[in-house]
């Protein structure tokens, strides 16, 4: 078993930013992939993004690109997501996830964190 847990969400003002991040503990090395989610009132979970625990491989939605930046800290098994220019419609619960390839992780990861709450104000 692999448990993700995210921290860092809270209230911002557009245009702020906010780093999130998630710690993974257990059976770490089970999981190649960590990604980021997340699901805003009344629609459906979106992916944004994906790092890879090992090399230098990021993958982003078109819809993050260039605002949200993923990286990791092996020594910390620990990885952030850092988003600025937030906008109101950034508002949602954001997930992490864990897979054991990019296609799981995509469709049906393993692993999720229990998500956290970020708010933007306009």
């Amino acid at each position: 078993q692999v448990r993700l847990v995210e921290s860092g969400g809270g209230l911002v003002q557009a245009g702020g930013s906010l780093r999130l991040s998630c710690t993974a503990s257990g059976r770490t090395f089970s999981t190649s992939v960590m990604g980021w989610f997340r699901q805003a009132p009344g629609k459906e979970r979106e992916f944004l993004g994906v790092i890879y625990w090992s090399g230098d491989i990021t993958y982003y939605a078109d819809s993050v690109k260039g605002r949200f930046t993923i990286s990791r800290d092996n020594a910390k098994n620990t990885v952030y997501l850092q988003m600025n220019t937030l906008k109101p419609e950034d508002t949602a619960v954001y997930y992490c996830a864990a897979g054991t390839n990019f296609e799981v992780i995509r469709t049906t990861p393993n692993y999720w964190g229990q998500g956290t709450q970020v708010t933007v104000s306009s």
